[in-house]
């Protein structure tokens, strides 16, 4: 399956353009609510069924999953996940480009969130879309989650998602984060998320020794 590169670019200009600032919990910003909207839209074209979690304070994610007539419910869902929300731009007079213009200029696009993470969200949702037109059929399950909150507190995006879900009973066993990654060449990294961690103290009885003296 091929990914029109035209289509990926219109879509993330389009998220460029809307103003997504995450300015904390402690300051007032214009939330994720238009790029929500503007995401659940697009999905609902496709067949996807997109629902919109917004918290208390104005934080707005999008959840949609795709599960064709004869889904297989033995094959584990795959979630695709990233989020509309973008650091701050700072002082925009130092910016070569007004930040949500969403310029090109020799081929490259300039905006806040081309990289972090509007692109890379624009490409996921347009496969998926692609995908789904594609194969009408397919026997899994496909969602998205598409989050708030992910640059500042982190408290009213993916985690009440989740809390939501696991009330429902609905478990995510395979997710696939799109935040740009890479080493040398673009896309050159795939990293396994961490599942969490643990620290404890070990105390061990015995007779104290050394490993070169095992006697």
């Amino acid at each position: 399956m091929s990914m029109p590169a035209a289509e990926v670019v219109r879509f993330t200009s389009d998220l460029i353009r809307i103003d997504t600032s995450n300015y904390g919990p402690d300051q007032d910003g214009p939330g994720e609510r238009d790029a929500a909207e503007y995401v659940a839209a697009a999905l609902a074209e496709v067949g996807l069924e997109p629902e919109l979690y917004e918290s208390a304070s104005r934080r707005t994610t999008v959840v949609a999953r795709w599960e064709p007539a004869g889904v297989d419910a033995s094959l584990p869902p795959l979630l695709l996940h990233g989020h509309t929300d973008v650091v701050p731009t700072g002082d925009e007079a130092h910016w070569t480009y007004p930040p949500f213009s969403a310029e090109i200029v020799d081929d490259m696009l300039y905006g806040r969130g081309a990289a972090d993470m509007k692109g890379s969200l624009a490409a996921m949702i347009v496969a998926a879309e692609e995908y789904v037109k594609a194969n009408p059929n397919h026997k899994g399950t496909i969602a998205l989650l598409i989050t708030s909150d992910e640059e500042a507190a982190a408290k009213d995006g993916t985690v009440r998602v989740v809390e939501t879900l696991m009330a429902r009973g609905e478990k995510i066993t395979y997710c696939m984060v799109g935040e740009p990654s890479s080493s040398k060449t673009l896309g050159d990294v795939v990293k396994n998320g961490r599942r969490g961690s643990i620290t404890g103290n070990l105390y061990i009885q015995g007779i104290q020794g050394h490993v070169a003296y095992p006697h």
